[in-house]
């Protein structure tokens, strides 16, 4: 039987790398900024939900537009945009496309921008409901390595990289007794919003399976 868990930190991010950059996005803004507040107004976005970042790389300034109701930030540089949502669930998936969308039709729209990739992240703290946290990562941990002490295990991480897919799976520095897993993919421009996320939860499925456990759901 799967171990039962709860999540009680979950972070979504989507970025889009574009094209190319559309290097007027570092000074003139005004369209994009005024359609991204006008766009987000039905969560209600106020002017102090705006932040010009000005510090950092090039690549990293930008304007961020914050929704606090929702726990979601949108920003937009020269080279790419990041959508970011904490407490993100499934049940909130058509919320959060529909955000990302206006975000990045609006920068099509006003700026030109072109999608080159998406980038996705999900990042989730688990806390399982009988097991000690060593119990589910144990298994993780390299034959070779694990041969060189017979004393109990404390911690154990893992990070595996593939071209466009990486998994981390570790203990929560956030967390007493909770597994850490962030899984990450990268898809192709031609990519529907659907299409990523019915990839996103058929990820997910397969490392809870692989973890062994399952979420205790109300």
């Amino acid at each position: 039987m799967p171990e039962l868990v709860t999540i009680p930190i979950a972070i979504f991010e989507i970025t889009v790398e574009y094209a190319r950059p559309v290097m007027k996005l570092l000074m003139d803004r005004k369209d994009v900024v005024d359609g991204l507040f006008e766009g987000f107004k039905p969560w209600g976005i106020k002017v102090d939900d705006i932040e010009v970042i000005s510090v950092g790389k090039p690549s990293e300034q930008g304007v961020k537009f914050k929704l606090p109701t929702k726990r979601t930030s949108f920003f937009f540089g020269a080279a790419s945009c990041t959508l970011t949502r904490d407490d993100s669930d499934w049940e909130s998936a058509e919320e959060t496309t529909a955000i990302f969308d206006i975000g990045v039709s609006t920068l099509r729209a006003s700026a030109g921008v072109e999608v080159g990739v998406y980038k996705t992240a999900i990042a989730l703290h688990l806390q399982p409901k009988s097991l000690q946290f060593i119990d589910l990562l144990r298994p993780f941990a390299p034959a070779l390595l694990a041969s060189l002490d017979s004393s109990p295990m404390k911690a154990v991480a893992a990070v595996t990289k593939w071209e466009n897919r990486k998994v981390t799976i570790d203990g929560s520095g956030q967390l007493a007794n909770g597994v850490f897993l962030r899984f990450e993919r990268e898809f192709g421009k031609e990519e529907t919003y659907a299409a990523i996320a019915a990839q996103l939860k058929a990820d997910e499925s397969q490392l809870f399976d692989l973890i062994g456990v399952k979420e205790d759901l109300p």
